[in-house]
């Protein structure tokens, strides 16, 4: 099992690593994994639909009735909203965030599943639901609140600190994935300290990753976005695997102990 200190080690003597080979290599993965990828992005959509129904039907509701008075009355809208109670806008709140918990989750397991693949080892469904439990759910809540309280200051300031912010926080999942026994803050401050100390080569394999996955997914009628939009946790992984490594464990066989 990898300490923090440990940790901290292995980041201050990682090696160099060459932007070429580390692409290569995730498209390489990404040939073993893409099937994942895509249910991955599955079970998000499914997870995320009563939501996006519970928050989206009043609109759609008041719409359709405003087109069946012929559009008028143009205080409608301003009506609506002010209509809306504070149990809904928190009920609406408390959904983004625990369904945010759970997306989370989701996507570290993810990264289990990509070790396992590219060790060779098979992988089932079930795989994606390792860290869905109280005791997981409760890390992947708080990352996801510490995600939050990074970007919102970061887009006041005009997004500039968000170029720097966004490398360390596309470690937050896979740090949490192979060091669950962390705390939270250990999670945030072991990938602040990868980022910071890759941020370059990080930076660049998310940008290229994230416009081919889209390129290749426009090309694909659009839908193919659900098959390529997870290329881009390939490049993070392997810098993770380079950077940190994996202890002797088996930690795919542990996920839910």
């Amino acid at each position: 099992m990898n300490t923090i200190s440990t940790i901290q080690e292995k980041i201050n003597n990682a090696k160099a690593l060459d932007f070429g080979t580390l692409f290569s290599k995730s498209i390489e993965l990404f040939k073993k994994t893409w099937l994942q990828g895509f249910l991955m992005q599955l079970f998000i959509i499914i997870i995320m639909l009563p939501l996006i129904i519970v928050l989206y039907a009043p609109l759609v509701a008041m719409l359709i009735a405003q087109a069946n008075s012929g559009y008028s009355g143009p205080d409608t809208y301003s009506d609506f909203f002010a209509g809306m109670s504070i149990l809904y806008l928190l009920f609406v709140i408390i959904g983004i965030l625990v369904l945010g918990a759970v997306s989370v989750a989701i996507n570290a397991a993810f990264f289990r599943i990509m070790r396992a693949l590219d060790e060779g080892k098979t992988v089932t469904t079930s795989d994606f639901f390792c860290f869905i439990n109280g005791k997981h759910l409760s890390k992947t809540f708080m990352i996801m609140l510490v995600s939050i309280l990074i970007s919102i200051p970061s887009v006041l300031l005009c997004y500039i600190p968000l170029i720097y912010m966004i490398v360390p926080m596309s470690f937050f999942a896979a740090v949490f994935a192979f060091n669950p026994e962390l705390s939270v803050s250990d999670i945030v401050s072991i990938s602040f300290k990868i980022g910071h100390k890759k941020w370059l080569l990080a930076f660049g394999l998310i940008i290229v990753s994230s416009l081919l996955a889209q390129i290749v997914g426009f090309l694909l009628c659009g839908i193919g976005v659900l098959f390529t939009a997870a290329f881009v946790y390939h490049p993070v992984y392997l810098i993770y695997k380079n950077v940190v490594g994996f202890d002797n464990e088996d930690e795919i066989n542990g996920i839910g102990n």
